[in-house]
């Protein structure tokens, strides 16, 4: 199996996992998430970046198609999932797959969670399914990564 290259991308308040609602979210901290994707995915390159700032997160994206090497992107953009229009506008500009994540089920969470204005533009989503969210979400970007390498011939 060949090397590929991810980012984790994580938006506001996840830097709080572990302390941040509990019941909701679970006791698992950010790092040890990552910790466990790089256990799981040993061939994996990842990169982890996490901030409180829409604008930081629009810039790593940009930077990541820019400067190429990554395979896609899991992102899990927090609350800017329901209104951040930038985000939205910066996951369609670049041709990069990526899968958004949530750790809770925001479908059946309050009513403002159900609505994501970035679903639409990215690869997949992945919902309910607490830190093997991100797992998933791993997987289907090998998958994904491994079909552009057999239709390219290599």
């Amino acid at each position: 199996m060949s090397t590929h290259s991810i980012l984790v991308l994580n938006g506001p308040n996840l830097s709080r996992l572990g302390k941040r609602e509990p019941e909701v979210y679970g006791a698992i901290t950010l790092a040890e998430i990552n910790r466990g994707l790089a256990e799981s995915f040993p061939d994996v390159t990842f990169e982890f970046f996490q901030s409180e700032k829409e604008g930081d997160l629009l810039e790593k994206l940009f930077h990541c198609e820019d400067n190429g090497g990554i395979s896609g992107v899991v992102l899990n953009a927090g609350a800017l999932t329901h209104y951040s229009i930038a985000l939205r506008d910066a996951i369609s500009a670049v041709k990069l797959p990526i899968v958004e994540v949530h750790l809770s089920n925001i479908y059946a969470r309050e009513a403002f969670r159900r609505t994501s204005v970035i679903s639409e533009v990215c690869t997949g989503v992945i919902s309910g399914f607490g830190p093997d969210s991100y797992h998933l979400g791993v997987r289907a970007l090998i998958t994904i990564a491994m079909k552009k390498e057999r239709e390219a011939g290599r």
